[in-house]
């Protein structure tokens, strides 16, 4: 299977490699940095200029003799209209799989996020999910704040820090089931799993699962 995938930053290729590469799958990646920097600054890209840049983006790799194509930034998933593409390609969305595992859950739970710009889109099709499932959720978004401009200057380890902070504060508390929205949270939220023994919900793990079961 050759797998296309869009991501909207480089470092989330590793996560998908790490993940995923096989001998059954070959994984092509493509990257637009640029268009997240103009999603997340105010007033310089509407909102049907972003769906279509999406759209074209994701018809071009469609041309370029693969398989499948994954879509590992929930900001472009909540952008994409499917209406408009050709339905010659499957297009896996990450969050579809991460959905799943939150809508099995009966628990209260929160969300976390770094990315505010994401936030609205991920929430809103996360319930249109549940709704097309019928499942009840008890859940809310959180976003770290002054996060997501680290990563997207470069300074993962400083990123990671401040998930993780966020991450075992939410802990302390001990009330909600916590999980991750972004892929990007993947390294922080496993890093405090193992350092707390919690478990804490994150998107590559449900898609691991999707692709082996």
């Amino acid at each position: 299977m050759k797998l296309a995938c869009l991501h909207a930053h480089y470092s989330n290729i590793d996560y998908i490699e790490s993940a995923l590469s096989s001998d059954q799958i070959e994984l092509i990646h493509f990257v637009d940095p640029g268009l997240m920097n103009l999603l997340t600054s105010d007033g310089r890209l509407q909102k049907f200029e972003a769906q279509n840049k999406v759209n074209e983006q994701i018809e071009w790799i469609a041309k370029s003799n693969i398989d499948a194509i994954l879509i590992t930034c929930t900001n472009y998933i909540a952008l994409l209209n499917d209406s408009q593409l050709s339905e010659s390609i499957p297009i896996i969305k990450i969050d579809e799989p991460f959905f799943e595992v939150i809508c099995n859950i009966k628990d209260s739970q929160v969300i976390f996020f770094t990315n505010a710009a994401t936030v609205s889109g991920t929430m809103e099709r996360l319930h249109q999910y549940a709704k097309s499932h019928q499942k009840e959720l008890d859940v809310e978004a959180f976003v770290i704040d002054n996060a997501f401009e680290l990563l997207m200057r470069g300074l993962k380890e400083e990123y990671n820090q401040e998930v993780s902070k966020s991450l075992k504060n939410a802990i302390k508390d001990g009330k909600k089931v916590i999980s991750v929205a972004q892929l990007s949270m993947v390294q922080a939220s496993t890093n405090v799993e193992n350092e707390t023994s919690t478990i804490i919900i994150n998107p590559l793990n449900a898609l691991v699962t999707h692709f082996t079961t």
